[in-house]
C-alpha cells in the first residue's frame, strides 16, 4: 500500500500533521521512491532574510492539495512510495558547515534510491545537493528556472553564497555545460556581459523578455529533445516568477515568468529521467498572505507528478 497524503474529509485541513500536503513522516528515505525535504536556511543569501521559514510555510499551505492532477492524469502516489522525511540539520551560524551537512544528508537518501524533493530555503543549498547526486548518477543536466543566473565567482569574498552555486557546479564538473538551461533571467547586471558568461560554457541562457507573452511548451520540447535519456536536475527559484505572482522571496524582479508558464515549464519535464528537484527561496515574511507558498507547494507537487514511474489514469 503507497502511502497517501491525509484527506480533507478525515481530518480537517486546518488539522492533522505538518508535512507536505499531511503526507505520512519518515526518519530516513529508506523504501522511498521520493522524499520531501526541507533545507530551512538563509545564510547564504544576500539581501533580504527569511528563507528559513520556507520549507515550513511551503508545508503549511500544502494542505489544500488532493492526490490526483485534473489537468495531466497524473496519479503520483498511486505509483510511488513517497514521505515527508523532516529537514536537514544545518548550522546557522556557519554556512559551509551547512554545505557540508546537506552534502552528508543527501548522500544518505540518494544511497536509498529516493529522489529528493527539496524545500528551501536559499539557493545556495543546490550546490550540495548537485554534489551528492554526481556521487550517485555523475554530470547532470541541468534546468534552472530563476530571475538570476547565480552564477558569480564570489559574495563579499566568499565562493560559496546563492549568487554562486552554479559556477560552482560548473566549475567542479557537477553538471553538463550544454545541457543546461536557465530560463527566465532578467534585471539589471554587474556587467554588460553578465549574462554571456554562462554562453560561453555551453549553457543555454533564455531571457524573461523572450518568453513574455508566450507559451513555454515549445522551449521544454525542445529542451526534452536535446536532454534525451541522461540525468537531469530540476531547480526552481520562486523568484523566477513575477512579483505579482510571488512577492514572498529576497530579491524580487520586475518583469517575471507567470504561473501558467511556471506550470508549462514543469509539466515539459514529463519523459525526462528526473533524479532530484528543488524549490528554493520562498521567504514567508515578505508574503504575509501566504500566497507565494501556496505557489511553491502547486509547483513541488507538478514536479512530483512528472518523475519517472508516475501513472497516469485516463
Amino acid at each position: 500500500m503507497k502511502n497517501q497524503p491525509l484527506g480533507g474529509n478525515e481530518m480537517p485541513r486546518f488539522g492533522g500533521p505538518g508535512t507536505f500536503m499531511r503526507l505520512p513522516a519518515a526518519e530516513t528515505a529508506e523504501g522511498l521512491d521520493a522524499a520531501f525535504i526541507g533545507i530551512p536556511m538563509d545564510i547564504g543569501a544576500s539581501l533580504r532574510s527569511g528563507t528559513r521559514f520556507g520549507p515550513r510555510q511551503i508545508r503549511a499551505e500544502s494542505t489544500l492539495m488532493r492526490p490526483y492532477n485534473m489537468w495531466t492524469k497524473a496519479a503520483p502516489f498511486d505509483g510511488l512510495q513517497v514521505a515527508d522525511i523532516g529537514d536537514v540539520p544545518i548550522n546557522t551560524f556557519d554556512l559551509k558547515d551547512s554545505v557540508r551537512r546537506i552534502t552528508t544528508f543527501y548522500d544518505d537518501v540518494l544511497q536509498h534510491g529516493a529522489i529528493p524533493m527539496t524545500m528551501g530555503g536559499d539557493h545556495t543549498l543546490s550546490l550540495p545537493v548537485l554534489r551528492s547526486t554526481h556521487k550517485k548518477h555523475g554530470p547532470v543536466a541541468l534546468i534552472h528556472v530563476d530571475a538570476h543566473a547565480d552564477i558569480n565567482d564570489h559574495m563579499f569574498g566568499e565562493q560559496i553564497a546563492h549568487g554562486t552555486p552554479f559556477r560552482r557546479a560548473y566549475e567542479e564538473g557537477l553538471i553538463v555545460p550544454d545541457k543546461t538551461y536557465q530560463i527566465g533571467l532578467r534585471g539589471t547586471g554587474y556587467e554588460a556581459d553578465d549574462f554571456d558568461t554562462a554562453r560561453k560554457w555551453g549553457f543555454t541562457v533564455v531571457h524573461a523578455e523572450e518568453l513574455w507573452y508566450k507559451s513555454c511548451a515549445p522551449l521544454m520540447d525542445t529542451i526534452r529533445d536535446e536532454i534525451g535519456d541522461m540525468p537531469v536536475y530540476l531547480t526552481f527559484d520562486i523568484d523566477s516568477l513575477d512579483p505579482a505572482c510571488a512577492p514572498g522571496t529576497g530579491t524580487v524582479e520586475m518583469g517575471g515568468l507567470m504561473t501558467s508558464q511556471a506550470l508549462e515549464i514543469v509539466r515539459g519535464c514529463k519523459g525526462l529521467n528526473l533524479v532530484g528537484c528543488d524549490l528554493v527561496e520562498v521567504s514567508p515574511p515578505f508574503d504575509p498572505s501566504g500566497n507565494t507558498a501556496v505557489i511553491a507547494g502547486n509547483l513541488l507537487y507538478e514536479m512530483l507528478c512528472v518523475l519517472p514511474g508516475v501513472p497516469y489514469r485516463d
